[in-house]
């Protein structure tokens, strides 16, 4: 499929970071998409990347990326900053991908032809954003807690299936708190954030809810309902973050209150659409 020509940016490359967060989404025929709007209208399906046709095409994300460098992002509303920073990280784990697509495999600790076959991808290489120089651990270990909002550890693409479901579109403060609460909801309902396995009486949850346990505890711990007293914050807040979106039978299995909870390994498989990891 042939791809619209790409267009000038309208104004200083900060501003576009800014005002590319604010912006509703466009109609998929709309051919004055610029952008973040663009790449994640273009190349997102269903959470999954056109890896391959990115690459081919990726002088927009790259400006795109260059121009979170000196985003005056600190003087912004706190969800337009929010959202900022989710399309921040988004978009750099794009870039990190498409840098080192197709993916060849280097580390026998991780799956091959995954994003944490990059050396460093997370950990060691740096990124300017927001006149700051971060890592992606860095934004999502000390930015993002500023938040103190857990949803948006699930609104983190991070390049891989067991992730939250990446978007086709940006994340905007004007509608954040729809969008975190979309996402959220979503999770619930997917098997790669957790899953009620009766057979085996086990509630098996996303290992993000580990990682980013205190965040989690603090926020929904307390939502809880009195049967699960006795459980740990975490897997209090757990139950309590599920809880909107169980059906009848789920709530009468977890009210036993006899199951164990236990984290599923993470999955590093890359969210690809074309071939994961490449061919």
């Amino acid at each position: 499929m042939g791809l619209p020509r790409l267009s000038r940016w309208a104004s200083g490359v900060a501003v576009v970071a800014l005002c590319t967060i604010s912006s509703p989404r466009a109609q998929e025929s709309d051919p004055k998409l610029t952008g973040i709007d663009f790449i994640l209208d273009t190349y997102v399906r269903d959470g999954e990347v056109y890896y391959r046709a990115l690459k081919s095409d990726r002088a927009r994300l790259d400006s795109y990326v260059a121009s979170l460098a000196g985003a005056p992002v600190a003087q912004q509303p706190r969800d337009t900053q929010l959202a900022f920073w989710l399309n921040a990280y988004n978009a750099i784990v794009l870039r990190t991908v498409i840098d080192h697509y197709p993916v060849q495999g280097r580390s026998a600790d991780y799956p091959a032809k995954t994003i944490r076959q990059t050396p460093g991808a997370f950990d060691r290489l740096p990124h300017r954003v927001g006149g700051r120089t971060l890592t992606l651990d860095q934004i999502e270990q000390t930015v993002l807690p500023e938040f103190h909002d857990p949803r948006v550890y699930f609104a983190l693409g991070r390049g891989a299936m067991g992730s939250g479901r990446l978007r086709s579109e940006p994340f905007a403060g004007a509608k954040l708190e729809a969008q975190l609460t979309e996402t959220a909801n979503e999770c619930i309902t997917r098997a790669q954030c957790v899953h009620i396995a009766r057979e085996t009486n086990k509630l098996e949850a996303n290992a993000i809810f580990s990682w980013r346990e205190k965040e989690f505890a603090a926020a929904y711990a307390s939502g809880a309902i009195s049967t699960f007293a006795n459980r740990s914050p975490i897997e209090r807040a757990i139950l309590a973050f599920i809880s909107p979106k169980l059906l009848t039978t789920e709530r009468e299995f977890l009210a036993a209150n006899t199951f164990q909870v236990v984290y599923k390994p993470f999955d590093w498989a890359l969210n690809d659409l074309t071939g994961r990891g490449g061919r």
